[in-house]
């Protein structure tokens, strides 16, 4: 592995330990050049999922679009940067778990929606009204009315 730093190729593991869902392997690196540390993780590599978009458009599942998400509705949120992503590691490996193939991009969104609304009201508001393309006021209320 090249030191993300002073890409040299020498580190050393520092220490080992499966992440909360048991899905990857979580390493702490040193590098014995210039001694920073970083992670890598290892993960599983799988057939790969395909995400069905609204218009029917197919890409590939990347859970980095998962945390991009939640980062961008939990912006200036009392919203750690682990807890969002245990969420993401929660979301994915229920995705995982549930499809084989392909999977709709509404079954990731409400996932997304159900564990912001756990966490942190503001963030999931942000996120639906963009998710849901709440498209005026009266919309906008509606979504509100169940937290109210």
């Amino acid at each position: 592995m090249k030191c993300p730093f002073c890409k040299v190729d020498d580190d050393r593991v520092v220490d080992s330990r499966a992440s909360s869902d048991g899905f990857a392997i979580r390493r702490r690196r040193e590098c014995t050049s210039c001694n920073r540390r970083y992670t890598t993780y290892e993960r599983i590599e799988e057939s790969p999922l395909r995400v069905v978009k609204k218009d029917d458009r197919r890409e590939p599942f990347d859970r980095r679009k998962i945390l991009s998400g939640l980062l961008k509705a939990c912006e200036k949120r009392p919203v750690s940067l682990d807890t969002l992503e245990k969420i993401t590691e929660t979301i994915e490996g229920k995705v995982l778990e549930t499809f084989e193939r392909e999977v709709p991009s509404t079954y990731i969104g409400q996932l997304v929606m159900t564990e912001l609304k756990r966490v942190d009201q503001v963030a999931y508001v942000r996120f639906a009204s963009v998710y849901r393309e709440l498209k005026d006021n009266q919309e906008f209320k509606e979504e509100l009315r169940p937290m109210l």
